[in-house]
């Protein structure tokens, strides 16, 4: 099954592959730090993403404008009103409040504390999750939560900074807004409303575009060395196209839980990508807590019911 349809679901209870999906989304996410504290000594933060998430769209128009040929339809994809204001919602959340949320606090505070942030974004998932998708984990899951949760909490403690509350409160709404997206990401690809290139092409031209604009305003027209943009291309089609692109489909067979809980690997890659580029230091206590991460991750996979949790209430499963 390719990442770019949304076709009938294939794979078998016990299938890697939408886990495989959402481990190299984590993989590639892991470096995005490091490469946007570079681009940040060179201009704004509201520029950066709005930058990254914009030409990313960009990049996703031809693979849209395949996807609608392929269907012999040549015009724009055909959204109903609330379809639009889900996806809107989703791109703003995630890319204009969010993410510009995040490189704000990037400025102020340390990569370490961002990557806490990150960590913590299951909690409000998992609690929308119940609320308004009714999709309640399961025992091992529930304890996978936890123990990830717990993990990243004791890998990150001994590097985060209290004295910078501006840098917190941004942090604080970055952590609320990207528990919006894999809720309404979940909602259209449980049912399959939408294609994934549709999934996530939309959201990145309303939320990138929004934020771009704003950008323009505040920072002005940006002025960088080839580098930084160099960076920024890499950002918008690795990092931000070709992940979200995995992260989306993986959502039409895991729960948004599972998923997010699955990217706490994220923070944990960038030290070690830290570590291996800039020589910073993991401690024995830091390499137990990236263990119990990994544990958490692996048993929120656990138990899932056949077929995903994609069959419909109050439809029986043959026994």
């Amino acid at each position: 099954m390719s990442i770019f349809d949304h076709s009938s679901d294939t794979h078998s209870e016990h299938s890697l592959l939408p886990v495989a999906e959402v481990f190299l989304a984590a993989i590639i996410w892991s470096s995005s730090f490091v490469a946007v504290k570079v681009v940040l000594a060179y201009t704004g933060p509201f520029t950066t993403g709005g930058l990254r998430y914009f030409i990313a769209f960009l990049m996703s128009i031809p693979l849209l404008v395949m996807k609608r040929r392929s269907k012999g339809q040549v015009t724009l994809p055909h959204l109903t009103k609330a379809e639009w204001i889900q996806l809107s919602a989703m791109g703003i959340s995630q890319y204009t409040i969010g993410n510009a949320a995040l490189f704000f606090a990037l400025q102020t505070i340390s990569a370490t504390s961002g990557a806490l942030a990150l960590s913590l974004v299951p909690i409000p998932v998992l609690l929308f999750s119940v609320i308004f998708l009714h999709e309640r984990p399961r025992g091992f899951q529930l304890a996978g939560v936890v123990i990830a949760i717990g993990g990243s909490l004791l890998f990150f403690s001994p590097g985060i900074k209290t004295e910078q509350p501006i840098g917190l409160i941004a942090l604080s709404i970055t952590i609320l807004s990207f528990s919006v997206f894999p809720i309404l990401g979940r909602r259209f690809a449980r049912n399959r409303s939408l294609d994934n290139i549709t999934l996530t092409s939309v959201p990145l031209g309303i939320g990138g575009g929004a934020l771009l604009v704003f950008a323009l305003f505040v920072e002005g027209v940006p002025r960088m060395p080839l580098q930084a943009w160099g960076l920024i291309i890499g950002l918008a089609f690795v990092n931000t196209l070709l992940a979200y692109l995995l992260y989306n489909h993986s959502l039409q067979h895991l729960t948004a839980v599972q998923v997010n809980v699955m990217l706490n690997l994220a923070p944990v890659g960038t030290a070690l990508i830290a570590w291996g580029a800039l020589g910073e230091r993991i401690t024995p206590l830091q390499m137990l807590a990236m263990f119990l991460v990994i544990v958490g991750a692996v048993l929120t996979q656990r138990r899932m019911p056949r077929r995903g949790i994609e069959i419909p209430e109050g439809i029986e499963i043959p026994k």
